[in-house]
């Protein structure tokens, strides 16, 4: 199981996602509807079920992902089966998801990233991640809308998981990601620069915090280092061709 486990993609994939294949910005009033349905990373709240002390998918578990996935029964069970096969109690631990990160980025950027991307998956905050929660997270970056992906996004950049990103959270995650980002743009902002630029594109009613709909509607729109910064964290989540 690679990192989320998407298709071949290409760098463009953020943007015909978020304005469609015209460039338009698209699904902007959806905002509020993403929010509502995702912020609290309620859709599998259940612990997943176990026999014998063994991880084992329960009837509901199979019905909510066939149904939200768009993935039949048995593709279902057989994604359980090949998560079970790389993970025996059913759970993905830190130093596990370390090990996958190191395989989707240089190991430098792996580093500084990986606690920050593991808050993606760990939705319940119990230091693991269960084949619900990587599902879930399969689903929304690989058919979700794009509210629903940056939503996801979003949990990234909200490291104490308070709802809100603070200038201090974004100005620490521009920091770490930092490489990533002069990788592919050596001539590129400095990193104060990003992080008081993005603050001030996200933060619309200028309270000193961004909120899920701020990041969303900034991103949608567009707003330069906004779009830098949602784009490289896309990337993590996807293969090249």
């Amino acid at each position: 199981y690679p990192l989320c486990a998407l298709p071949p993609t290409t760098k463009q994939w953020y943007q015909r996602r978020v304005h469609g294949e015209s460039g338009h910005c698209s699904g902007g009033g959806r905002i509020r509807k993403a929010v509502r349905v995702f912020s609290s990373d309620n859709i599998y709240s259940n612990i997943m079920g176990s026999k014998h002390g063994k991880p084992v998918l329960r009837e509901e578990d199979i019905t909510q992902l066939a149904s939200t996935s768009g993935l039949d029964r048995k593709q279902v069970e057989d994604h359980f089966n090949g998560f079970r096969t790389e993970h025996p109690d059913g759970r993905m631990n830190k130093k596990e998801f370390k090990s996958m990160m190191s395989k989707a980025l240089p190991k430098k950027d792996a580093s500084k990233m990986e606690k920050h991307v593991f808050r993606v998956y760990d939705t319940n905050q119990d230091g693991f991640i269960d084949f619900i929660e990587f599902m879930v997270v399969y689903y929304v970056m690989a058919d979700g809308s794009p509210e629903e992906v940056l939503l996801k996004i979003f949990r990234i950049f909200d490291i104490n998981s308070d709802g809100v990103i603070s200038k201090k959270e974004l100005t620490r995650l521009v920091k770490d990601m930092y490489g990533m980002i002069q990788s592919e743009s050596p001539e590129t902002a400095s990193q104060e620069m990003i992080a008081k630029s993005a603050f001030a594109e996200m933060d619309k009613d200028v309270d000193g915090k961004i909120s899920t709909a701020e990041f969303i509607s900034a991103c949608l729109n567009q707003e330069e280092f906004s779009r830098i910064l949602a784009l490289k964290c896309v990337d993590i989540f996807v293969q090249d061709d």
